[in-house]
């Protein structure tokens, strides 16, 4: 077996158990007596161990027993994990994910035996219970109780690893029961002789459409057999889940926005000819087209908990190197997002939350004194909201103080106003400016200004917007607005004179035609009275600096992002359509409120406008 062939996948797999084991660990943190968060963290040290020794990783497949052998002591022991205990399992922790990165790049790691140490030091002096009051492992009882239903799984035979494999399948049905006479036995499936077949019992109330799709979400699982105990199984013929490399879902995507951009051409193509069969099969493609468009969308989505449950564990050593108490709350794990933009969320939210945990949470002392708990409080969270996915960093801190941010920029010589006078989003511009930064000295967490600049210039890269609430000793809300896909977007498309424009429909509230007697004028701005109030007005021929009035009756698009508004004025809405966003590098001098570029079916090029800009 060549382990290169492997190692993405090893490595995608292993991320997700050190994910079980860092988080649970924050479980038992604040619960000792928690056992099925050790039980939990064993079961994803026993797989990373069975994962790595068939790919020939020594070090981690050493590093992972001899972690599963405190914790099994731990398992038996009547007493809870102290904290010194605790620090040992985080510490290991983070040496088996230094370990595993080393070895699928090649790299032996060098400090698995001093990593190994402790963790044989600490087994050498445990004092084990009694053996006669050890109790015995949930998964293999002598016989299964009258109801149980027998299940018989078999692995796919070219699958990787099968015995980890198998050890997923039993990890995620203990989630809805007791699992019961497991054969062969769990030791068995990590030898290279276990074929992918196996067999249990199992006690839950659970039905077996929902059994089977948890087991067949494990990967790689060929059938599936469910059957009360004692009578005969029948295989089920539930969908079966395979993984696919992102590289080839991008490529699938990239031909489909092509047929996308070919459909409406045809679109174009039928609506001037009166051809009865030319519409008709126009008709067909598109539908199928957009079929085809929303399986591969579909395909591409993936949880926001991919990316939000690698933070708690950041949060509590950020926390704990700082001297702070501060609680990370979850909310929205199950909504979706693109990969693409998951993958470009990360560093966003790693520098909002160490913002807020370096500027915004005070330290214990601070917060009682001021009559907080001394435990400061973050929530990360995500939403919908209309076509948008809200996502949102707040935290109960100290909250921005403006007067110290106008110091701070007249010290740097950027102009500013008033303390008073300074609106919201321009606080959050002075904050993004390159460098800037509050902090007196440099942090591992912050100090060096690069922190809200990273933020706003990777959210507008994916059409994303941020926005910033603050009230002083109350706390901080940071907003991230984002579309759900960045693959096809639909759009308005305007125009003034003969040039067009397309405006992500996420973003548009609606359009109404401008009428003089609902136009006041504030100060320098002209402003439109529509239902929901007065908007300020902008018009799109005065931005792209051209020339002429256009025409006597015009169109005005209303922009919303978030709570802020604003009318576009255009010459004429042509319409909407279905576009393919394609980012490209803006020459020199170019106006800020682009944000992209698409070709119409008929093949015109077409600037894409950043709403969030534009408010």
């Amino acid at each position: 077996m060549d382990p290169a062939k492997y190692a993405d996948l090893f490595l995608d797999e292993s991320r997700e158990h050190l994910a079980v084991i860092n988080n649970q660990l924050l479980v038992l943190e604040g619960r000792p007596d928690a056992t099925g968060s050790v039980d939990a963290i064993f079961r994803a040290v026993h797989n990373l161990k069975g994962m790595s020794a068939t790919m020939g990783f020594s070090g981690v497949a050493r590093l992972s027993h001899a972690i599963e052998n405190v914790l099994d002591l731990v398992r038996a022991s009547p007493d809870p994990p102290d904290q010194e205990l605790l620090q040992l399992l985080f510490q290991s922790a983070d040496r088996l994910e230094q370990s595993i990165d080393d070895a699928v790049n090649g790299r032996e790691s060098t400090d698995v035996n001093q990593a190994i140490a402790p963790l044989d030091s600490f087994a050498g002096s445990f004092q084990p219970v009694d053996a006669e009051t050890e109790s015995q492992p949930p998964e293999s009882p002598p016989t299964a109780p009258a109801g149980t239903r027998r299940l018989e799984v078999r692995i796919r035979r070219d699958a990787l690893l099968r015995g980890a494999r198998a050890a997923l399948v039993l990890q995620r049905v203990a989630a809805l029961g007791n699992v019961l006479a497991v054969s062969p036995p769990q030791t068995s499936m990590e030898t290279q002789a276990f074929d992918g077949r196996f067999s249990f019992g199992l006690q839950t109330d659970q039905s077996d459409l929902e059994i089977e799709e948890l087991i067949r979400g494990a990967g790689d699982v060929e059938s599936v057999t469910i059957a009360e105990a004692g009578t005969d199984t029948k295989e089920s013929t539930a969908a079966r889940h395979v993984r696919v490399d992102l590289r080839r879902l991008d490529a699938i995507m990239k031909l489909v926005g092509e047929l996308t951009t070919a459909k409406a051409g045809l679109i174009e193509l039928a609506a001037g000819r009166s051809d009865p069969t030319l519409e008709a099969m126009t008709r067909k493609v598109s539908h199928l087209v957009e079929g085809l468009q929303h399986e591969v969308i579909q395909a591409r989505m993936a949880p926001v908990s991919q990316v939000f449950d690698r933070f708690p564990r950041g949060v509590r050593d950020a926390a704990r190197e700082h001297g702070k108490q501060v609680v990370l709350a979850i909310e929205g794990r199950e909504i979706e997002l693109d990969r693409a933009i998951l993958d470009e969320l990360s560093d966003p939210l790693l520098h909002l939350l160490r913002n807020a945990i370096d500027h915004g949470i005070e330290t214990p002392e601070e917060r009682v004194a001021s009559g907080k708990p001394a435990a400061g409080r973050i929530t990360l969270s995500a939403h919908r909201e209309r076509a948008m996915i809200v996502i949102r960093v707040r935290d109960d801190g100290r909250g921005v103080d403006r007067d110290r941010i106008l110091r701070k920029a007249r010290e740097r010589q950027i102009p500013g106003q008033n303390a008073d006078n300074l609106k919201t989003e321009e606080l959050l511009e002075l904050l993004a400016q390159p460098g800037f930064s509050t902090a007196s000295s440099v942090s591992d967490l912050s100090g060096r200004g690069v922190g809200i600049d990273v933020v706003m210039t990777r959210l507008r890269s994916i059409g994303g917007s941020l926005d910033m609430e603050s009230e002083v000793g109350r706390g901080t809300v940071f907003t991230l607005r984002l579309p759900p896909t960045l693959a096809i977007l639909p759009a308005l498309i305007a125009e003034v004179g003969s040039e067009r424009y397309a405006i992500p429909l996420t973003h548009v509230a609606e359009t109404v035609d401008l009428d003089a007697r609902s136009t006041t004028r504030d100060g320098e701005t002209d402003r439109l009275t529509v239902r929901h109030g007065t908007v300020p007005l902008s018009r799109l021929r005065d931005l792209v600096q051209l020339d002429g009035t256009g025409p006597t009756r015009q169109p005005v698009i209303i922009v919303q992002v978030g709570e802020r508004r604003t009318g576009l004025v255009v010459d004429r809405v042509v319409g909407q359509r279905d576009i393919v966003a394609r980012a490209f590098d803006m020459p020199r001098g170019t106006a800020p409120f682009f944000g992209g570029a698409t070709v119409l079916g008929e093949g015109e090029p077409v600037l894409i406008l950043d709403a969030a800009r534009l408010v």
